[in-house]
């Protein structure tokens, strides 16, 4: 059987109760009847290695982190189990370092009430960067907005909401509660101006939904008019183009009868202008050979001569008649610029003839050949004085007099 001294910790009597010292006392902690006293003593030391294993694993759980809350309340638990423990070791030292904990504890209490005061002022930030973004969207002029636009951030605004209400740290129940109410003010403002909008929108398409019927219909009574109903359709064109949106599902399916109506005009009038074209072709081609006798004119200098042949054109031009449509632009064209090559020569004769002009070409005329007898004297004499400059000067002005009789000559 051990001794007394083989336990520094415990001891077994002879009726077989075990007890632990602590400092210069002891305690009884159980009895072990039925084994040796090595075996009683390795039972109740083994009850101690089990405190000491808590007591570890919380110095480890408080080296990690963990809630100070939760390990403070473990180390009160530890304290008490560990004061009247049924076990045999130094259950001393366990409780040193239960107390050592404590003021780890206190430290750990600071550390993590920054922290969650850090993350709660960051989560509250960020939930009223949500109940901003809303609010801005719900200032919106709603006559402005882009409401399909306009719904899809909102419920991405509202889905970060939840998310972040899910995955955030919990907030202060008050400040949760003015950021919520905020934000659902803001849904409703936009729902409210989104569900005004398409009430007043509705209303609208209504209208011009209305007014395009209205037109349709007129225009379908013009269908039996063929070509004299065009200018009607066409005024009525332009009170469609005014009537507004009706919709896109009614826009187009009034649109698609408007314009089978006008269809059904212009098919009527492409078939009056086939006949017209069959029937004037013969004078477009009369037309032709007027121009192809008209086009030398362009050419011609004699002023009577171009325009007594230019006078038979015309005459022979307009008793001819309509050409087909597409034409028109084309030969008029070619007959306007024989025309224009005419008249230029009646002006330029005009100018020639102009009696005003002559007597004032006359006058310059002789004052002209004045000022040139004058220069040719004084270029003669300059000549005879031998000064080169004054030569030069009398020459110059001399051909520059002669240059301008020739001009009006």
């Amino acid at each position: 059987m051990a001794t007394n001294d083989q336990a520094p910790w415990g001891r077994v009597d002879e009726t077989g109760t075990v007890f632990v010292r602590e400092g210069d006392s002891e305690r009884a902690v159980g009895q072990y009847p039925d084994g040796t006293q090595e075996e009683a003593l390795a039972y109740f030391e083994r009850k101690y290695v089990e405190l000491a294993g808590q007591v570890t694993l919380l110095e480890q759980r408080i080296k990690r982190g963990t809630a100070a809350a939760d390990v403070a309340k473990t180390i009160t638990t530890l304290k008490g189990t560990v004061s009247t423990a049924n076990a045999v070791g130094d259950l001393q030292s366990l409780v040193t370092r239960l107390d050592a904990l404590d003021g780890a504890v206190g430290e750990l209490t600071e550390k993590q009430t920054a922290e969650t005061k850090a993350a709660t002022d960051a989560a509250l930030a960020e939930r009223e960067a949500l109940v901003v973004e809303a609010e801005t969207l719900a200032a919106q002029d709603p006559a402005k907005a882009q409401w399909k636009q306009v719904s899809a951030t909102l419920d991405d605004i509202f889905a970060r909401w939840q998310k972040h209400q899910q995955d955030g740290p919990r907030l202060p129940k008050n400040e949760s509660n003015d950021l919520w109410k905020r934000f659902r003010v803001a849904r409703t403002t936009i729902e409210t101006h989104r569900k005004a909008f398409f009430a007043e929108l509705d209303s609208v398409h209504k209208d011009a939904r209305n007014k395009k019927q209205e037109l349709v219909e007129k225009a379908e009574t013009l269908i039996p008019k063929g070509l004299d109903g065009i200018p009607t359709y066409r005024s009525l064109l332009d009170e469609w183009k005014n009537a507004g949106r009706a919709g896109k599902k009614f826009d187009d399916a009034l649109w698609a009868k408007f314009k089978t109506a006008g269809d059904a005009l212009y098919a009527a009038k492409s078939e009056i202008d086939a006949k017209e074209n069959e029937e004037f072709s013969a004078n477009l081609e009369l037309k032709l050979a007027l121009l192809t006798e008209a086009e030398p004119l362009l050419a011609e200098t004699d002023r009577g001569k171009a325009k007594d042949a230019l006078l038979s054109v015309q005459r022979r031009w307009d008793a001819i008649g309509k050409v087909p449509r597409d034409r028109v632009k084309t030969i008029e064209d070619r007959l306007r610029k024989v025309e224009t090559a005419v008249r230029k020569l009646d002006e330029d004769h005009w100018q020639k003839s102009n009696p005003e002009r002559i007597a004032r070409a006359e006058g310059l005329t002789g004052q002209l050949q004045d000022a040139i007898a004058k220069l040719e004297k004084e270029l003669a004499e300059a000549k005879t004085g031998g000064n080169a400059t004054t030569v030069k000067d009398a020459e110059e002005a001399l051909e520059a007099r002669k240059a301008w009789l020739r001009a009006i000559g």
